[in-house]
């Protein structure tokens, strides 16, 4: 199930939002019927946690997680991680870290299983995410960009990937996830997959551009309606690349 919302009159839902198998959380201070959007499709499963990151409300650039754990920046106070640990269930690790790159949910994109990472992340903040998140790293660009985390979307069931990356380059790292990718784009042509979406196995929210045919490349890879991903290769992907030409 796909579902389009908006944040304050912003499309960039993934901002302000993050999603996993075992939690959602959202920034504070939005219009109640961005919350209960998420709420409506996720109260019944999992929690939707209402947070701020350092003071932020910009959640889904600031963290990175996934059903095992969160990774959140060395910026974010004691209330706010107190608040988490509160929120979340008991299994869910929660960690801060010590990163240069601070806004790790642009450097970091992952699944339960895999991860890509930005080439100059810390050695120190690899061993913590593979050791909190429980998944294999793997140092990464996509579409010559460092910002792996903006330019990718992950579930376990598939990702979305920024408009021109190569096929070769989709390839390789659809290997080494072991999940199908396809290039697209969200919010009518927006590179930024990442800050126009989030998904977990069963559900994604993106921002309310975000057209008919993304719409349903993202409803086939992420197999949100139990869509073949190889009937998109083909007439989906040629008609975003078009638009992106």
């Amino acid at each position: 199930m796909a579902v389009r919302t908006q944040f304050e009159g912003s499309n960039e839902v993934g901002v302000f939002s993050k999603l996993t198998n075992k939690y959602c959380l959202v920034a504070i201070g939005g219009a109640e019927n961005f919350y209960s959007v998420f709420e409506s499709e996720l109260n019944d499963t999992i929690p939707v946690v209402h947070t701020s990151i350092a003071g932020c409300r910009i959640v889904g650039r600031m963290t990175v997680g996934n059903r095992k754990g969160l990774l959140v920046p060395s910026t974010t106070t004691d209330q706010e991680l107190q608040h988490l640990r509160n929120s979340l269930p008991d299994e869910v690790k929660i960690m801060r870290v010590e990163e240069k790159l601070s806004a790790l949910g642009n450097v970091i994109a992952c699944n339960d299983y895999c991860a890509l990472i930005h080439p100059d992340l810390d050695r120190e903040t690899e061993e913590i995410l593979t050791d909190v998140l429980g998944v294999e790293a793997f140092k990464q660009t996509v579409a010559e960009n460092v910002l792996v985390g903006t330019y990718c979307t992950l579930s376990n069931q598939g990702g979305l990937v920024h408009p021109k990356t190569k096929i070769e380059e989709q390839d390789e790292l659809s290997s080494l996830l072991q999940i199908p990718l396809v290039a697209g784009t969200v919010n009518r042509g927006s590179a930024v997959v990442a800050g126009g979406m989030v998904v977990n196995d069963w559900c994604a929210f993106c921002g309310l551009d975000t057209t008919a045919t993304e719409f349903s490349v993202i409803e086939s890879i992420f197999r949100l309606n139990e869509a073949r991903p190889s009937a998109i290769t083909t007439d989906m992907r040629d008609a975003l690349i078009e638009t992106m030409a």
